[in-house]
């Protein structure tokens, strides 16, 4: 049975469906004024593994990842770039899309916008007034959070807490220096939308409820987002949505850890980031997906040179075991998926369901040892099979061993030359010359492996 460590009560629970085997899932997604960072990648992958596990294991999953294109970050940025809000939403979102899709990361089933539905997130408000969770104060609208009992009970803050805490900042329209915004009003600096209020636009935490709810209901199974979302944007969904709905907002929490470079966050806002594009021009999709999903999702990943090179190794492992094997159709389940699907059942655990993929890798070169390639050829379809839950081992495995980002056909053409030049001079028995191209190969990082059916190359791990 599947158990998911819920950041609400601190512990795994086992997953229990509101409406199996439908599963609705809200993920936090962009605020599109740049372009993503691995931070980024790594809430993309890590959900995208979870809708891909969830649907696996026989659920229908309603995924729901939004876009907040309206937030001061935005009207900031156009005004840096001299660029319409417009412009910059859309092409930013267009790159969000380009660096997901290149992750291998599945679209998701609806990707709400905050500006589409703004009607929602005013009715939301007006109704949180009208039950007295929210004020009106010289156009901006706040919720007041002590009047909700729960406040606090995400994060584990206290009232008393963030109002003595230096990241509260009091503001003269607040009662209480603890309340949020839900809609602020109108400045000249950005766009704005009517309202009972007088012209604004609404705050950021507002929007996801608004949006979530819509998509999935008032009452659903999982929210998800980055660790540094916990306080205070899903603290503040859960306290306004509750107060909205008098219901029960979300069963389960998640929240990724980040991703740390010498030991601080990675961050637009510390300086400290590299974007996905960055990234994937010096290693290729695979590789950066395994790495981001080689560390259990809960847990800080730390980003490196030698942490991408671990994972291209490791995958290069896994590629050469299937090197050797061809795609049968169908295969007999051995022991190792329900140990697969017994790590994703411990709360998403990837690296020890990773493990048992190189366990597989392992039994695959023990039987293609015992010339048993039937059985070999049955395990590397499993391989496959267990993989693509994980969004790995989709590739041709001669493709992906002599891959190489930026690689182009002139260079493949220049290495096979090369074996031809090495496999004439074999044939003269001039091992010398053969020897010199292998080695000459070798410093570029060419491995060359001879077998029976002629001489193989790939790119050295």
């Amino acid at each position: 049975m599947l158990e998911i460590h819920n950041s609400l009560s601190g512990k795994k629970e086992a997953f229990k469906p509101i409406n199996p085997p439908a599963v609705g899932l809200y993920v936090c997604g962009m605020t599109v004024y740049d372009l993503c960072h691995l931070g980024h990648a790594r809430a993309m992958v890590v959900f995208d593994a979870v809708v891909r596990y969830l649907r696996a294991s026989g659920y229908q999953v309603h995924y729901v990842r939004n876009i907040t294109d309206v937030d001061d970050k935005i009207i900031t940025r156009a005004a840096e770039l001299g660029e319409p809000i417009e412009a910059i939403t859309k092409r930013f979102t267009a790159a969000m899309h380009e660096d997901a899709d290149a992750l291998g990361c599945l679209r998701p089933d609806d990707e709400p916008r905050a500006t589409g539905h703004m009607a929602e997130i005013i009715v939301m408000i007006e109704r949180l007034i009208e039950r007295g969770y929210a004020y009106v104060s010289e156009g901006d609208v706040y919720f007041a959070v002590n009047a909700f009992p729960n406040y606090g009970a995400l994060s584990g803050k206290r009232l008393d807490e963030l109002r003595a805490g230096a990241r509260v900042q009091p503001e003269k329209r607040k009662r209480d220096p603890a309340d949020f915004a839900l809609w602020k009003a109108a400045d000249v600096d950005g766009p704005t939308w009517p309202s009972p209020w007088g012209k604004g636009r609404p705050g950021w935490h507002i929007e996801c409820s608004a949006m979530s709810t819509q998509c999935l209901g008032k009452h659903f199974d999982i929210h998800g987002g980055g660790l540094d979302l916990k306080f205070p944007h899903h603290e503040n969904e859960i306290a306004q949505s509750e107060a909205a709905t008098g219901e029960s907002f979300v069963n389960v929490w998640m929240h990724n850890g980040h991703v740390r470079i010498d030991d601080e966050k990675m961050a637009k806002s510390l300086g400290n980031f590299t974007t996905i594009r960055d990234i994937l021009s010096q290693h290729d999709a695979e590789t950066v997906r395994y790495f981001l999903l080689s560390s259990h999702y809960r847990s800080p990943l730390n980003y490196s040179t030698t942490a991408l090179a671990n994972a291209r190794a490791a995958l290069e492992r896994l590629y050469l075991a299937l090197r050797e094997t061809s795609v049968t159709g169908e295969f007999t389940t051995s022991e190792f998926s329900p140990r697969f699907y017994a790590a994703m059942d411990d709360d998403f655990n990837t690296p020890v369901a990773l493990a048992v993929l190189f366990d597989v890798a392992r039994a695959i070169n023990r039987a293609l040892a015992s010339n048993d390639l039937a059985k070999a050829n049955a395990l590397a379809q499993e391989a496959r099979h267990l993989g693509a839950i994980l969004g790995l081992l989709g590739d041709d495995a001669d493709s992906f061993l002599q891959g190489e980002v930026g690689q182009d056909d002139a260079d493949a053409a220049r290495i096979e030359t090369q074996i031809q030049a090495r496999n004439a001079a074999r044939d003269k028995k001039d091992f010398a010359k053969a020897d010199a191209i292998r080695d000459e190969l070798l410093t570029q990082g060419i491995v060359l492996e001879d077998n029976a059916d002629g001489t193989r190359w790939r790119r050295e791990g």
